[in-house]
């Protein structure tokens, strides 16, 4: 295992902890199926731990690039002035604070119209939970313009009508913008900043309008 993690831990550290960690899963399941024995020699804690340095000290931690709140109305008029899917994609994301795959993902079946909610299925959520966005007149007049050209059950099709958007459309738009600075990800921070920093409601609903589990 050592001789596997130990050329790219340094430089690759990002791959080399997933290749860790999947070995590692690998062999918990041949032990479980009973074909070998003993602990995993794979395991981090306790073991890997004590010989390889940890993450943080060979790999700066990079933050996903955020757009500052008070920047964002600008962006937005910009945003707007932009035609095709990815573009309504973007703004419909940004709206929602939701992540690029809840985005490029989102079906027909998952909005009402009239309730002016978006439910988000636990099998597409990242903490495997049912996740429900009110969506703002913005949010509902960009649904409004795709449903005109709906051909699918995809919100936001991609090249075919029974694709969704590729998982690169949305940062492939911001550089064609000229904002290679941010991150499509980037602009929930831009949410969480707003929410702490413009309005008083309380940590835990602006963390839970983000997705993330409260522990209570």
């Amino acid at each position: 295992v050592l001789r596997v993690l130990e050329p790219i831990w340094n430089g690759k550290t990002e791959t080399a902890t997933r290749v860790r960690g999947r070995i590692e899963s690998v062999l918990d399941w041949a032990r479980v199926r009973s074909y070998r024995q003993g602990e995993n020699p794979a395991r981090w804690r306790g073991h890997l731990d004590h010989l390889l340095p940890k993450r943080s000290k060979v790999a700066a931690v990079k933050h996903h690039s955020a757009l500052p709140y008070d920047h964002t109305p600008a962006f937005m008029a910009s945003l707007r002035g932009e035609t095709g899917n990815a573009a309504r994609a973007l703004e419909f994301c940004i709206l929602t604070a939701s992540r690029t795959g809840e985005t490029i993902g989102a079906r027909w079946d998952e909005i009402d119209m009239k309730a002016k909610l978006w439910t988000i299925p636990p099998e597409r959520m990242k903490a495997s939970r049912e996740h429900r966005i009110p969506l703002s007149q913005r949010a509902i007049v960009i649904l409004c313009e795709m449903q005109k050209h709906a051909e699918a059950e995809f919100v936001f099709p991609g090249g075919k009508t029974k694709s969704p958007l590729s998982s690169m459309a949305l940062l492939m738009l911001l550089r064609r913008m000229k904002r290679d600075d941010l991150t499509v990800h980037g602009f929930r921070s831009t949410f969480r900043d707003w929410a702490a920093e413009r309005t008083t409601f309380p940590s835990d609903v602006a963390e839970m309008a983000l997705a993330h589990t409260i522990s209570d």
